[in-house]
């Protein structure tokens, strides 16, 4: 990679799920391949409009990608992944202020993230990023099945 070479924003669409879980394999995302991280989720959740893929390409590799989601209220931050050869070159703050823009866009002003306790480098990166690390709320989620 030509160091001097910026990284393209792409917005990314359905036809780019292959290139997207494979960014998320390299990346070391869990993925539910036969739950929502399916292809057929993957579609459902694009037909939405609320979910929009942004990433970041080196020349025709797509080297970090977030999902900008939202509620109508907030806007959530994820799944962001950074290619394991392209961190520390500042991919992930980027992305997020892709995100925050994008949210800004369509009139929403709350950007969040769900980042797990032993996550520490997602915990700095959002601290780093200007969000505010809450100590007084739990996550609590309910599935359906196993898989999703």
């Amino acid at each position: 990679m030509d160091e001097t070479q910026p990284f393209q924003v792409v917005y990314l669409d359905l036809s780019h799920y292959d290139e997207i879980m494979a960014l998320w394999q390299r990346a070391g995302l869990h993925i539910r391949p036969a739950g929502r991280d399916s292809v057929e989720a993957f579609a459902r959740q694009m037909a939405t409009g609320v979910q929009t893929p942004i990433g970041l390409r080196a020349g025709e590799q797509l080297v970090a990608v977030v999902l900008a989601t939202h509620d109508s209220r907030k806007g959530w931050i994820n799944r962001l992944a950074v290619d394991p050869d392209y961190r520390r070159r500042g991919l992930a703050t980027r992305l997020i202020a892709l995100c925050q823009a994008h949210f800004q866009a369509q009139g929403i002003d709350i950007w969040t993230a769900l980042i797990e306790e032993w996550n520490q480098p997602s915990l700095a990166l959002f601290a780093s990023a200007g969000y505010t690390l809450a100590q007084d709320i739990t996550y609590a989620s309910r599935r359906s099945h196993a898989e999703v």
